[in-house]
């Protein structure tokens, strides 16, 4: 998820120092002591981004089709209710924790036909002398997207059990429930969020400000600590107009109706419509798959259509068709009835070959688009979203343990929180995707760079080569100012243009700021 797009200058390691100077302030204290040295290796491990959302919504699948690969099971078993990380590792392993820290090795079992993954939780070896009840899984895998990026798969957060859905509080606001006791000083499992949404239900706006109310504690209120970076995804997308090939156009109609009610509140930087499901058959599509869609491309499309009335009809035996019944049920659990219809359309439309079969469909499932933004608005941000969950935890452990030397940094700590340009250029970026700004297209380009939209290094932002001499790339980040200042000023701009020109001021101002004099 992220991109050589250079870092946040100077906020990790303004973050590294506030933490050490708190950490020898209180080394006599037990539990800040354990907090704050988890703050300081949160800092330099990759950027944590959990996939929340309801029972249901496809968080495995959309991992799966992150990576690439199968490594999440996706089947309703307990592994599903429990929280998993996925991490980087040069050999496949899972390992099961419980509470203590007791560790146990995991079965990994690989079903037959299209069943995936499942972990064997029923015959676990503890290192301990009696079994226990398991805490979380930690999956590591061989996975080019895990090198930089920890995924976090939690369970539904309407589980019909309250046990199940408070795991998922407890690890993105830990201590929301009850501010005195001392979890409430704990640091966010996770730096970033995937929400998925099927509809956008009061289930849903609840747990996002719960989240987002981890803001708050820039402020010094009593926020629960949760991560900055929040994007939404419409998941299932295929779904939503029955499966029908203008399926993802509805999809986005609906994920343009909840960016606009997200942003109202502030809990959602953007949403985007994803088919999680075709996406992940896209980037595992055999051969087998391939001659099975160009074989259903020569049957007449009455016939075929009458034959994909339903995932049942289609794979049923008596229902002619040049594919047999068991590869056209592999075919509809694997591409539902949207992706097989577009399978089909695509290669009457002259595709002639897998690869490029697999290109067009993961395209159109969304995912692209998904993880460009993921890139833009975590990946090349990751310093500052790590720096925020450290420095949010800093600032409750040093509220809550008052009158030491370390009273004194709690004023710098809270300066940094409350700068949030970074997390105003991602929600411009986000309503940017759905909202038209009354400028002329080369003025829209330039201020989606300025803000970050191309990459967050300087010569990204401001259009010009890495190799660019700093002189003029200072005088470009000065004009940048002016112009955008003046453009704000403009007695005829509206207040959406208005806010959106002093972003991309400010934007520019702090360009300037970082480029050596």
């Amino acid at each position: 998820m992220r991109r050589d797009g250079g870092p946040v200058p100077g906020i990790v390691a303004e973050a590294h120092r506030l933490v050490g100077a708190a950490q020898a302030a209180l080394a006599g204290e037990p539990r800040p002591r354990a907090l704050l040295a988890d703050c300081a290796r949160r800092l330099d491990q990759p950027l944590r981004v959990a996939l929340a959302g309801s029972i249901k919504a496809g968080k495995s699948t959309l991992l799966n089709s992150l990576v690439g690969q199968d490594i999440a099971p996706t089947d309703a078993t307990e592994c599903t209710r429990v929280v998993t990380w996925y991490r980087y590792g040069s050999t496949p392993s899972v390992t099961a924790y419980a509470p203590d820290g007791a560790r146990a090795h995991v079965v990994v079992r690989r079903g037959s036909g299209t069943h995936g993954l499942t972990f064997d939780l029923e015959r676990l070896n503890w290192n301990a002398p009696a079994p226990r009840d398991v805490d979380h899984l930690e999956v590591e895998w061989p996975a080019a997207t895990l090198a930089h990026t920890t995924i976090i798969d939690t369970p539904g957060t309407s589980s019909l059990s309250r046990e199940v859905s408070r795991r998922t509080a407890r690890l993105l606001t830990p201590g929301a429930d009850d501010e005195r006791s001392e979890q409430s000083v704990a640091i966010p499992g996770a730096d970033a969020v995937v929400y998925l949404l099927r509809r956008l239900d009061a289930t849903d706006v609840q747990f996002l400000e719960r989240v987002g109310a981890g803001t708050a504690v820039a402020n010094g209120g009593p926020g629960a600590p949760g991560p900055l970076g929040i994007v939404g995804v419409v998941s299932r997308a295929d779904e939503i107009g029955a499966g029908r090939i203008d399926a993802l156009h509805s999809a986005r109609d609906v994920a343009t109706r909840f960016a606009g009610e997200l942003e109202r509140t502030g809990l959602c930087q953007a949403v985007i419509p994803v088919a999680g499901l075709l996406a992940f058959a896209a980037a595992t599509l055999r051969q087998q798959e391939f001659a099975a869609f160009e074989a259903l491309a020569r049957v007449p499309v009455d016939e075929l259509s009458a034959a994909l009335l339903s995932a049942d009809r289609f794979a049923r035996a008596d229902v002619a068709l040049p594919v047999p019944p068991e590869l056209r049920a592999q075919l509809a659990e694997r591409f539902g009835l949207f992706g097989i219809r577009m399978a089909v359309t695509l290669i009457r439309l002259g595709v002639r070959d897998s690869a490029t079969l697999a290109a067009e469909l993961t395209s159109r499932s969304g995912v692209d688009e998904l993880r460009s933004v993921l890139d833009v608005q975590f990946g090349q941000r990751a310093d500052q979203l790590k720096a925020h969950s450290a420095l949010t935890a800093l600032a409750r452990v040093l509220t809550a343990y008052r009158g030491t030397p370390a009273d004194r940094l709690l004023p710098r700590v809270r300066t940094l929180l409350a700068d949030v340009h970074g997390f105003a250029e991602l929600r411009l970026l986000g309503r940017l995707r759905t909202d038209e700004l009354a400028l002329p297209a080369d003025d829209l380009a330039e201020l989606h760079r300025l803000i970050g939209g191309s990459g967050i290094a300087p010569h990204l932002r401001l259009g010009l080569p890495i190799d660019a001499p700093l002189p003029a790339q200072r005088a470009q980040a000065m004009a940048a100012v002016r112009k955008w200042r003046a453009r704000a000023r403009h007695p005829l701009a509206d207040q959406f243009t208005a806010t959106a020109c002093l972003t991309a001021a400010r934007s520019a101002e702090g360009t300037l700021s970082v480029l050596p004099e």
